[in-house]
């Protein structure tokens, strides 16, 4: 029989606060597959009117899917949270994306009519699995030539995006970086991201137990002058820093998302709806510019134009990253559609997670801004890929 695309919405999102990996890290001592669990419980106890046995799938990301990270991380967290048996669970793995992926995946099958709800979202624990661990890359990558050696180092990526677009230069790189963490102290002062961060227990062997209630990364304060001193470790006299490019970071991140007819019939308030999404592959040698074809691919798709699109959620895996993709498309390095809270430059990127965050972050300001009816999340992808998802104000003032 045949079946009609249904309208599919984002709920709600959580996220654990994120934090530095490493010995000293906030999660230093915290299990992986625990940072998901608290975000999954936080997310159904904030919605009280969702029966628990009606969520139909839990789709989990993780890039490093081994240790706390492995075992179908989506099912084992389900049961974890408390979810009744009955509910199936998965993971997922495309790298930065793979929350991103774990929520267009998901959607896509509530709009096919296969679910009515579903939970997806991500994890990713570098201080317990850096990135690349057990990872053996096939020797014909470089043998058969069928990469550079630098596709496989992120950080090279960027020197390379750095190469083809010489306009962006290390200052225009670390003036955003700096505009970056600007925006999010401005935010965490306004109290504009605390509303989604999840309280999360810690433990360390000094301090014993205790709470984390806010984001490790940010260093509120950075200048240029202090951006201009740090080494460029991909590349000697280089202009990728530890200061314009996101950290190493642990953090998880949940979102809620349904069918609308469902949604409502739950008592459960839409936020926003998925309109369309988009992948597509690039170069890996330059693979931060992954989110340009995507997001061409996705306006074009959608009869839009980047002049449609009132807010842009791009991941800051890199300054030069999201500089080529605002050189494309002709926005300006400050315009304020963009990461108007900060973004991962700052409040730092466990891989996997942070396609939630950007999408966390986009419901609320769509919540304060009634007058804009699009909005996109958008991010690079290791290995030479981006993508973007589109995304609609259930609140725009222009529908009444």
């Amino acid at each position: 029989m045949p079946r009609t695309a249904r309208d599919v919405v984002f709920v709600d999102g959580v996220r654990t606060p994120f934090g530095k990996a490493g010995p000293k890290g906030l999660y230093a001592q915290t299990r992986a597959d625990d940072l998901v669990v608290r975000a999954i419980r936080e997310l159904m106890r904030r919605n009280p009117s969702l029966p628990p046995e009606r969520v139909d799938e839990v789709a989990i990301a993780a890039t490093t899917q081994t240790g706390d990270q492995g075992l179908t991380i989506g099912r084992s967290a389900a049961v974890l949270a408390g979810l009744p048996k009955s509910v199936p669970g998965y993971a997922i793995d495309r790298m930065c994306a793979g929350a991103m992926t774990a929520v267009t995946t998901t959607g896509a099958g509530i709009s096919f009519g296969s679910y009515d709800v579903v939970i997806a979202g991500g994890v990713e624990h570098m201080g317990r699995h850096p990135m690349g661990e057990g990872v053996d890359p096939n020797p014909r990558f470089l043998a058969d030539q069928l990469v550079d050696p630098s596709a496989l180092v992120m950080g090279s990526t960027a020197e390379n995006l750095h190469d083809r677009f010489p306009q962006i230069s290390k200052e225009r790189a670390d003036a955003y970086a700096v505009r970056s963490q600007q925006k999010v102290a401005a935010a965490y002062a306004a109290g504009k991201i605390q509303p989604d961060l999840v309280p999360t227990a810690i433990r360390s062997a000094e301090q014993g137990w205790g709470l984390a209630t806010e984001d490790e990364p940010p260093r509120p304060g950075t200048t240029m002058d202090d951006l201009a001193k740090l080494k460029t470790p991909f590349r000697v006299h280089g202009n990728v820093t530890a200061g314009n490019a996101a950290g190493l970071n642990d953090g998880a991140t949940a979102c809620l998302l349904a069918a609308e007819d469902v949604a409502r019939d739950l008592g459960l308030a839409p936020r926003m709806r998925l309109v369309d999404f988009s992948f597509a592959g690039v170069e890996p040698e330059v693979m931060g510019v992954g989110p340009v074809p995507a997001t061409e691919k996705l306006l074009a798709r959608n009869s839009l134009t980047m002049d449609d699109i009132g807010l842009i959620e791009i991941n800051e895996a890199f300054a030069v990253q999201v500089l080529a993709f605002l050189e494309h498309f002709k926005i300006a390095d400050d315009d304020a559609r963009v990461n108007p809270w900060g973004g991962a430059i700052a409040l730092g990127h466990p891989l996997a997670s942070s396609g939630v965050r950007l999408m966390n972050q986009l419901a609320r300001l769509f919540e304060e801004r009634t007058d804009v009816r699009y909005g996109l999340t958008t991010m690079c992808v290791g290995m030479g890929m981006g993508g973007t998802v589109l995304w609609e104000n259930v609140n725009w003032e222009g529908a009444k």
